[in-house]
């Protein structure tokens, strides 16, 4: 096991308090080289999570607070006139960093969330016909509130999709939220949070995922899946071929943070809540099953082989 991951976990875990299993989940995320969506109330530490870790990670770290009137230029930037040269100069947007918070991204208008969506899949902005590439490493944490609140615009199925995982913290158990009352302000633990890793340090990192071995039985089983997804009357539609590639990617990453070189059955049943729970819906109440549940009910339906 990677004694840096451990350090993230354990560091993180003194500003996030007692969600140890959200925090391994959001550094899968990163390792597997995803992006992460965050829904939930305010005040839960979405933002406080995202700022925890880009300190940690020693990357350069930008916020974007969407809201009715962003446009997509105040995300991706914009060409200005430079009459010292007579030409038009680049000036790049929030979105050049290479962990970017994208807040209450469901407050936005479906033109300025597109944006930001194309960025995270193509990892690269054009701009009046010139592209320019993101760095890297690139990490999106997008938060949003609940779709019940005044002044949201859901996101569609097709740009959910474009979320390795999506995370719900929810409420601090009685002794975290006691630790949390009673214990001295966040953003002084935050402030005294120093890097452990740095960017070159978590590329190497994300680049041992793809090497887990990931055996022709465990293929089966993740096939397994899928197939009972499509065809099970509990669900509104199946997993697309798309969700099956987020699920080993994930399942890769958590196997490493594990300390194992190969996946096993247990590795994608971890991810799985995280990783399909945006992507498949139940076929009659869409706003009463939670992801875990649904994740249950693959799981039940499929052995393992």
């Amino acid at each position: 096991m990677d004694t840096d991951i451990e350090q993230l976990v354990a560091q993180v875990g003194r500003v996030i308090v007692g969600k140890e299993e959200a925090v391994r989940l959001a550094l899968v995320c990163l390792l597997a080289r995803g992006h992460l969506l965050i829904e939930d109330m305010p005040g839960v530490g979405k933002t406080t999570l995202a700022h925890a870790l880009a300190r940690l990670l020693g990357l350069r770290y930008q916020r974007i607070q969407f809201t009715s009137d962003l446009l997509p230029s105040d995300i991706l930037g914009a060409s200005v006139f430079d009459r010292h040269t007579g030409g038009f100069r680049f000036h790049p947007g929030p979105i050049f960093a290479e962990l970017v918070l994208a807040d209450e991204i469901n407050r936005a208008t479906p033109k300025a969330q597109s944006a930001l969506l194309e960025a995270m899949e193509e990892r690269q902005v054009t701009v009046e016909g010139e592209t320019h590439a993101l760095p890297e490493p690139f990490f999106v944490i997008a938060t949003q509130n609940p779709s019940f609140q005044v002044g949201t615009f859901a996101l569609p199925e097709s740009q959910l999709d474009r979320f390795l995982m999506r995370l719900s913290l929810g409420y601090p158990g009685r002794a975290a939220e006691r630790e949390l009352l009673a214990g001295e302000d966040r953003r002084e633990v935050l402030g005294r949070l120093a890097p452990i890793l740095d960017g070159a340090r978590l590329q190497s990192l994300q680049r041992a995922i793809p090497g887990i071995h990931v055996s022709d039985a465990l293929l089966d089983y993740c096939q397994a899946l899928l197939h009972e997804s499509r065809t099970s009357p509990r669900f509104a539609h199946g997993l697309s071929p798309r969700a099956g590639l987020a699920l080993l990617r994930g399942a890769r990453a958590w196997a490493f943070m594990q300390g194992r070189d190969m996946v096993v059955p247990e590795d994608l049943q971890a991810v799985l809540p995280a990783t399909v729970g945006h992507r498949i819906l139940p076929a009659d109440d869409m706003e009463a099953t939670s992801p875990a549940v649904l994740a249950s009910c693959l799981i039940e339906a499929v052995p393992i082989p």
